[in-house]
């Protein structure tokens, strides 16, 4: 079970865009029903068949959407970042949920129920809206992952994963990603086998474009990396 904790939270700068879209009226309601939880490293935060009750804000942390496929092979579909929603979608497709969510490490989620989001959205058009713009979002980025997923080589879909990993959470001062990846890991979210997961590391260290110690990669040639992600 995860853990509830009662804090007192800065809603406006944690539900950041949501927060400034709500009448006073509205932020009372959210802030009322809104709870914090804290998850430990791999544990689940909803799973494939659960009822979707709430919508779901990363605070802190990284969450990983990820789903069992032929054969009990894990694919890891996305990654979550801080400030970002998440969960909602299965709601409003009157579905129960078609994938697991679970902390990539140990990670702080705000869930609002549905049910207030819902009541929010019938008084507050520009509410309706953001979530229509996040949907299409989503799907957008759906449709061009899939694509590349299945067109791409193994190296361009690993640097894809590096790339999209970048731009989801920066890098160190050392220029290192900052996500530590299990090359299994690395290797579900690039749709690919661990073993070629290696390989392609290897040959990346090979040509300069990143170094590894352990599980950091290290960004050497970021621009070489964006290349090799975009032709594929």
């Amino acid at each position: 079970m995860y853990k509830k904790e009662e804090e007192i939270i800065d809603f406006s700068t944690s539900l950041n865009e949501v927060w400034r879209l709500l009448t006073n009226q509205e932020r009372i309601l959210l802030r009322k029903n809104a709870k914090i939880y804290h998850y430990k490293r791999n544990q689940r935060i909803y799973g494939e068949g659960d009822e979707p009750k709430d919508l779901m804000c990363l605070l802190k942390g990284k969450v990983k959407i990820h789903k069992s496929g032929v054969g009990g092979r894990n694919q890891i579909i996305r990654m979550i970042r801080p400030i970002q929603y998440f969960a909602y979608r299965a709601y409003f497709a009157k579905e129960n949920y078609l994938t697991d969510a679970s902390a990539f490490e140990a990670s702080t989620v705000c869930l609002v129920p549905m049910k207030v989001v819902r009541e929010i959205m019938k008084r507050n058009y520009n509410i309706c809206k953001f979530f229509i713009r996040q949907l299409s979002v989503d799907l957008g980025i759906a449709d061009e992952r899939t694509v590349n997923l299945t067109q791409k080589h193994i190296r361009g879909r690993l640097a894809e994963s590096l790339v999209s990993l970048i731009d989801s959470y920066g890098l160190e001062d050392d220029a290192s990603i900052n996500i530590f990846l299990s090359r299994e890991d690395l290797a579900n979210l690039s749709n690919m086998t661990t073993s070629n997961a290696i390989r392609t590391l290897s040959t990346f260290v090979a040509e300069k474009v990143i170094a590894l110690d352990g599980r950091k990669i290290k960004v050497i040639d970021e621009d070489k990396l964006r290349k090799i992600s975009k032709l594929g």
